[in-house]
């Protein structure tokens, strides 16, 4: 398989795994019995140098900071999918750095999560780690 296509695929299935994290991370299942957490994580306020916040406000905006990190993954991983070959061999270094901090989204993502994004982030890492190989390849 060549370097583009993978990246191409990378671009969707981040873009997917955006959509899902971005709609599905701030919700609660009763069976969860996390009820009462959340209760307290929204209604604590405190002052954080300066602004009124709450644990709340502070899981929701990493939660969106990862949401904007996987949208721009897919803009990057699709941009190196529309480089030619020699282009693309001289920023190898771009690539495997990418498919490096997958690596890193995996691990956490097999530490701290659950099934989707267990795979999303796998299926990731598999085809932008393939694309850098094969885009070393072409160089």
């Amino acid at each position: 398989m060549k370097a583009p296509i993978l990246y191409r695929i990378s671009s969707v299935v981040l873009l997917l795994f955006a959509a899902g994290h971005t709609f599905g991370f701030r919700q609660n299942n009763p069976e969860w019995g996390a009820d009462a957490v959340l209760g307290l994580m929204r209604s604590v306020r405190f002052d954080a140098q300066g602004f009124t916040r709450t644990y709340w406000d502070f899981f929701s905006a990493f939660g969106l900071f990862f949401s904007v990190f996987l949208l721009f993954a897919a803009v990057l991983a699709w941009q190196l999918g529309r480089l030619p070959a020699e282009t693309l061999g001289r920023v190898r270094s771009i690539a495997w750095a990418l498919a490096i901090c997958f690596v890193a989204v995996t691990a956490l993502s097999w530490r701290y999560a659950f099934t989707i994004p267990i795979v999303f982030s796998t299926l990731v890492t598999v085809c932008l780690t393939a694309a850098a190989w094969f885009s070393a390849k072409t160089s």
